[in-house]
């Protein structure tokens, strides 16, 4: 990593690039990074505590090793903290709090991120709040959200705002390319991966896909106003997004494996295996509002076509009402089975 460029690792983002390179050298205390991980926000995170914990080292073996412990989020100062439920709560913003009053360890300079911004507690932005506007020293805080919510716009006023917009599809389809997968085969991940490069690559490997796509597209033509062939498209619907989450959680015992072995071979203690069981935990949430997302617009993409060809457009545009209803309420949480059969009740059957 010494003579190559940190910030190859966040594709599709100049504008971030810009604005974080341009910061590395005096940062301000705090920086909000808006968009998923999967736009890079988490990567270019990673990458600007390493640059900015690389400051002031005496050689360039010595801020390669700071870039590199901050690349795996190793570093010990660059304090990670992670929230366990959907969102942060009050106990992970004292743990924010209680970090950034701690001494750095290394140097004089500190990184505290904090993910899953998008959904804060009251509770957990009044303890934050004074922290973030006036830090110790040296203190940097970095906190991830994939979008801004009413409730976080306090702590946004006291933030640097740094967008991850969705990838370009062909920056997607190069990064997939480039990681050796066929070309065609990178193309059709990337369309429906929209502008999310974590999701395109879980996609990659997911000999699926074109299946599930083609279930979704086929539920309008399969309904017939009875509430037993809703449940059982339900159930098919669910079943698939749960064989979709294998290549996740086989990826994920991959890591897991990783870190047990280097906490047997170095004696690594703390909470780094916990903290991966709260990120696996929160991608795994994260997957399976991304299949829905994915199925609702496929499904919409359905309507849209009969609307295109319909001599009665109202029974269709109301159906594309509740699929647009139904993506945006899943910012809520709401409970996956109930949502899809009260979505599935208000769509009109097509044949």
């Amino acid at each position: 990593m010494s003579d190559d460029d940190p910030w190859s690792t966040v594709p599709g983002q100049p504008a971030a690039i810009r604005l974080l390179q341009g910061a590395v050298a005096a940062p301000v205390h705090a920086y909000l990074f808006v968009g998923p991980e999967g736009h890079g926000s988490r990567a270019a995170a990673r990458v600007f505590a390493g640059e900015i914990l690389a400051t002031g080292a005496h050689d360039a073996p010595e801020r390669d090793r700071h870039r590199r412990l901050a690349a795996t989020e190793q570093h010990p100062d660059l304090v990670v903290v992670e929230p366990e439920g959907n969102t942060v709560r009050r106990d992970e913003a004292r743990r924010l709090v209680e970090e950034a009053y701690r001494t750095p360890t290394e140097g004089p300079r500190k990184v505290l991120l904090g993910s899953g911004f998008e959904a804060p507690e009251p509770e957990a932005m009044a303890l934050l709040l004074k922290t973030v506007e006036e830090p110790p020293p040296g203190r940097v805080f970095v906190l991830l959200a994939d979008d801004v919510p009413p409730e976080l716009t306090t702590i946004v006023s006291r933030c640097v705002r740094v967008e991850f917009p969705a990838l370009p599809t062909a920056t997607v389809t190069a990064a997939l390319t480039g990681a050796g997968l066929d070309p065609e085969r990178a193309a059709e991940v990337a369309a429906v991966a929209h502008g999310d490069l974590s999701r395109a690559r879980l996609l990659a490997s997911d000999d699926r896909l074109a299946l599930r796509l083609a279930a979704w597209r086929a539920v309008p033509e399969r309904l017939d106003e009875t509430g037993a062939t809703v449940a059982r498209l339900v159930d098919e619907l669910r079943t698939a997004i749960d064989a979709a989450a294998v290549p996740l959680t086989e990826r994920q015992r991959t890591e897991a494996a990783a870190v047990q072995e280097r906490a047997e071979r170095y004696g690594q203690r703390g909470s780094g295996a916990r903290d991966l069981e709260t990120r696996h935990r929160r991608a795994m949430r994260r997957l399976r509002t991304d299949e829905l997302r994915m199925g609702l617009a496929e499904l919409a993409r359905r309507y849209r076509d009969e609307l295109a060809v319909t001599a009665d457009p109202e029974p269709v545009l109301q159906s594309l009402r509740a699929v647009h209803l139904c993506a945006d309420a899943l910012v809520r949480n709401p409970n996956e089975e109930l949502a899809l059969q009260a979505l599935l009740l208000r769509l009109a059957p097509l044949r």
